[in-house]
């Protein structure tokens, strides 16, 4: 299968300038000070340096480009133009009002214009964009506009459920309530009938 490679250029930047690992740590015994503990106490000593790795690995979408995760595609396809779905991406970010998670899954689905990308790559979109401050709203259109634009498809459906824990562990303390949203452009957005062909093969495909 012979693959076209894409130069993408790099998202633009835009940001202040990060602090350094010891301005973090000192911001997390500050937090700690506040919660009303103390940061001295020997379960809390590394505390600091462990969150501040924490936050790296789960904020790390900043530092990737999620169009360029989609530069490489597959024409060799055999004349394929039917629905391509990936379902079930599981995910976890964190609401950019509260900094508490977001735990969920997206399902992913495109009709492709004479080329298809790895199915990794949609998962990988996926991840970029869900660790970075969220809200889901936003993260359903940043996903489904980050494959139109770039893999130009006929269209493009994005269906994301999740529980925020900002709802379940504070304010109203809701557990177990689940937030839709999505987004469809192209075919999708036009056709209601792709739209429920699009639901009707989730469907289909969670009771298989």
């Amino acid at each position: 299968m012979d693959a076209v490679l894409k130069s993408l250029p790099l998202r633009a930047s835009s940001e202040p300038k990060r602090p350094t690992q010891a301005e973090v740590e000192a911001a997390v015994r500050t937090l700690l000070l506040w919660a009303g503990d103390n940061p001295e106490r020997e379960g809390l000593l590394d505390t600091p340096m462990r969150v501040a790795k924490a936050y790296k690995e789960m904020f790390d979408g900043y530092n990737k480009d999620p169009a360029e995760e989609l530069g490489r595609t597959f024409e060799e396809v055999e004349g394929y133009q039917d629905m391509v779905i990936e379902r079930d991406i599981l995910f976890h970010s964190h609401c950019e009002h509260h900094m508490v998670p977001i735990i969920g899954r997206a399902h992913v689905g495109y009709l492709p214009d004479g080329k298809v990308v790895g199915l990794s790559k949609l998962a990988r979109v996926v991840d970029i964009f869900a660790h970075r401050l969220q809200t889901q709203e936003a993260m359903t259109a940043q996903v489904a506009n980050t494959i139109q634009d770039t893999l130009k498809p006929r269209g493009v459906a994005v269906i994301l459920e999740a529980e925020h824990m900002c709802m379940a562990m504070r304010g109203i303390r809701k557990q177990g309530a689940t937030t839709l949203t999505s987004t469809f452009t192209g075919v999708f957005a036009d056709s209601p009938d792709d739209q429920i062909r699009f639901m009707t093969l989730l469907r289909t495909s969670s009771k298989a």
